[in-house]
C-alpha cells in the first residue's frame, strides 16, 4: 500500500484533516467585493478534505479515468481548491483556465489538452456552451453556482449542465488515491501566449508539495497569514500561498481577483502579514491616492517578482513594509533576494541546488553589466520542460540544457542578476535604453492616474531597433484628465529621452490572470492619430 506523501495534493490535506480537522486554514473574502453583508467562506482541513471526496465520486461518476483531462475555469472560490485536491484523489488532470478566457483561444486550450469535461463557475457558463461543439471531446460539464452577475443565465437553464451544489450536498466515502506515482500530472496550466498560441505546462502530483518550500525560503513563520488576489489558475498562487499554508498549516487569505483599492482594508480586516505581487501589480499599486493610514497594517513583507526598481523603496517606506524579490517562471527556474540582503533592483541569486547564467546568442556567459537571456538548469543537470503534446518546444525551450527564459537581463560584479526586459521588448529611444520602470513611477505619483503602463512603438523616424515611448495611461477621472499637465510632470521628473512620445489613454490596461500588462493588446489598438492619443504638441 502506498505510504502518504506531504508531497502529494491529496495526502497533504487528508493527512491534515486527520490532525487538525478544525484548524481553518483558508478564507475566501468579500470585502474586496464591496460585500460587507455576506460571510466570508472559510475552511477547515476536514471541510476541504469532505468537500474533495465529494467532488472526486462525481468525477468518477463522470467516467473519468486516471490521467484524463478537465478544465477548471472559475475565479478563487472554496470549490477550487476542493477541485483540485479531487483531481489529486483521482488520478486525474486538471487544466486551470483564467475565467476572463473567450472564444478561440479558449477552445484551444481545452482541445489541445483533450479535455473531457469542465468544472466551471455559473458567470463562465455563457462562454463554455458557445464553444462546446468546437471541443468534440468535453461530454460534461458541473458549474459552481455562484450568483455572481449571473441574473439571466442558471445551471438549470443551461444546457448539458450540472449542479456542483448537488454534488457537495451528496456525502461520499473517501475513496482511494489511484495515483500510480508521484510523478504522474496533477495539471497542466498554459503560459499566456503572447507570442504564439499557449502551450500547456505538465505539474506532477510532487510538484505541488514542492512549492511549498517558496513559504520556507521566503522566511513563513508558523504565525503567518498570506494573503493573495492573484489567480489560482496561475502558479504563483498556488506557490507562494497555497501551497505553503496547506503544508505548514497556516491561514491563507484570498479575494476572487485581485484588488488595488480595497487590498489594505482586506489586510487589516484578517490580520494579513504577507501577500504576493506580480507584473504591474505594485505600479498599480503605489498610483492609488496617499492615505494616512498606507503605513498602519499588518504587513511585514511582501513577495515581489518585478518590483520596478524606481519605487522599491519608496514603496517599502510608503506602506511600512519589506519587499522580498524573486524570480522564477511557470517551466521552471528560482532565484530570490532575501530581504536586506541584496541591492534594490536585482531579482537576487539562484536557489539552492539551481545554476542561473546570462548566456549571449551564441551561449557564452556573458560578463556582468552586459545583456543577455537568463537562463537556468538544476544544479550539475539538464533542465527540462513538458509542454503538453508539444515535443518541438519542449526541446527549444531547454536547448543545450539551460531553460531558455525569453528574459533579458544582466548580473553585477557581485553575481546578483537583474531583469531588463522581455525579450524584444525592450525600449531604445534615441540611442538610449529607457528604463520603463522610472517613467511608470513618474507617471503613477501624478494624482491623475489610476494605472500605467510605458511600452514600445515602432519610431516614428524610421531609424532601425529605436522605437518610441508609449504611456497607457488610465485617468483617475476621464473627464478631468490632463495629458498636458501629465506632460509637464514628466518633462519635470525624468530626463528627455524617457518622456513619453505618445500617452495612450485607455479605461483599463488588460492584463493576464497573473496582472502582467499585455502589451500586444495595447499595441493593437495604438493608433498615433486616434482621439485617445496624445503628444506634447496635440496636447498643447
Amino acid at each position: 500500500m502506498r505510504e502518504p506523501s506531504l508531497f502529494i495534493l491529496a495526502d497533504i490535506v487528508r493527512e491534515k484533516a486527520k490532525a487538525q480537522p478544525d484548524h481553518e486554514v483558508l478564507t475566501f473574502e468579500h470585502l474586496s467585493l464591496d460585500d460587507e453583508a455576506t460571510p466570508d467562506e472559510v475552511r477547515t482541513y476536514a471541510q476541504l478534505s469532505q468537500g474533495a471526496d465529494r467532488i472526486a465520486a462525481a468525477l468518477v461518476a463522470y467516467g473519468m479515468q486516471r490521467g484524463d483531462r478537465f478544465g477548471l475555469m472559475m475565479r478563487n472560490h472554496p470549490e477550487y481548491v476542493e477541485t483540485m485536491v479531487a483531481a489529486s484523489i483521482t488520478g486525474t488532470v486538471m487544466v486551470p483556465l483564467d475565467p476572463r478566457t473567450r472564444g478561440d483561444k479558449l477552445a484551444f486550450m481545452l482541445s489541445n489538452a483533450g479535455c473531457r469535461g469542465m468544472v466551471c463557475a455559473d458567470y463562465c457558463l455563457g462562454e463554455v456552451v458557445a464553444i462546446r461543439e468546437r471541443c468534440p471531446d468535453l461530454r460534461w460539464v458541473l458549474a459552481l453556482e455562484t450568483g455572481e452577475g449571473v441574473a439571466a443565465t442558471t445551471v438549470s437553464a443551461t444546457r448539458g449542465a450540472d449542479s456542483m451544489r448537488g454534488v457537495l450536498a451528496r456525502p461520499a466515502a473517501p475513496m482511494e488515491v489511484r495515483l500510480e506515482a508521484s510523478t504522474d500530472p496533477l495539471q497542466i496550466i498554459y503560459t499566456s501566449g503572447t507570442t504564439g498560441d499557449p502551450k500547456g505546462v505538465v505539474f506532477s502530483n510532487d510538484r505541488f508539495g514542492s512549492m511549498a518550500m517558496l513559504g520556507m525560503i521566503a522566511g513563513y513563520t508558523s504565525e503567518e497569514r498570506p494573503y493573495t488576489g492573484l489567480s489560482l489558475t496561475h502558479g504563483n498562487a498556488q506557490a507562494v500561498t497555497l501551497a505553503p499554508t496547506l503544508v505548514m498549516g497556516l491561514h491563507a487569505v484570498f479575494s476572487r481577483k485581485f484588488t488595488k483599492s480595497r487590498l489594505w482594508d482586506v489586510c487589516r480586516r484578517h490580520g494579513c502579514t504577507v501577500f504576493s505581487l506580480l507584473g504591474g501589480m505594485a505600479t498599480a499599486i503605489y498610483s492609488e491616492p496617499g492615505r494616512p493610514d498606507d503605513g498602519d497594517n499588518p504587513v511585514r513583507f511582501v513577495t515581489s517578482a518585478g518590483m520596478p526598481a524606481g519605487i522599491w523603496e519608496p514603496f517599502e517606506k510608503r506602506f511600512n513594509v519589506k519587499i522580498m524579490e524573486w524570480y522564477a517562471a511557470v517551466e521552471g527556474g528560482l532565484a530570490f533576494n532575501p530581504i536586506g540582503k541584496g541591492p534594490i533592483g536585482s531579482f537576487g541569486k539562484p536557489a539552492p541546488g539551481m545554476e542561473m547564467k546570462i548566456l549571449d546568442e551564441n551561449d557564452n556567459e556573458c560578463p556582468p553589466g552586459v545583456m543577455g537571456e537568463i537562463c537556468s538548469r538544476p544544479a550539475g543537470a539538464k533542465a527540462s520542460v513538458d509542454y503538453y503534446g508539444n515535443e518541438k518546444a519542449s526541446k527549444d525551450k531547454t536547448r543545450g540544457g539551460w531553460l531558455r527564459s525569453g528574459d533579458i537581463g544582466h548580473t553585477d560584479d557581485e553575481g546578483w542578476f537583474y531583469f531588463d526586459f522581455r525579450s524584444g521588448g525592450g525600449i531604445r529611444h534615441n540611442g538610449d535604453f529607457v528604463h520603463s520602470g522610472f517613467v511608470e513611477r513618474a507617471i503613477a505619483e501624478h494624482p491623475s492616474v489610476s494605472d500605467v503602463f510605458v511600452y514600445g512603438v515602432a519610431a516614428a523616424s524610421g531609424a532601425p531597433g529605436e522605437k518610441d515611448v508609449v504611456a497607457a495611461v488610465v485617468p483617475a477621472n476621464r473627464a478631468s484628465f490632463d495629458p498636458a499637465a501629465l506632460f509637464a510632470a514628466c518633462r519635470k521628473s525624468l530626463e528627455s529621452n524617457f518622456v513619453p512620445s505618445y500617452l495612450q489613454v485607455v479605461d483599463e490596461i488588460p492584463k493576464t490572470a497573473s496582472e502582467k500588462p499585455q502589451e500586444r493588446f495595447l499595441l493593437d489598438a495604438f493608433d498615433p492619430g486616434a482621439p485617445n492619443v496624445f503628444t506634447e504638441r496635440t496636447s498643447a
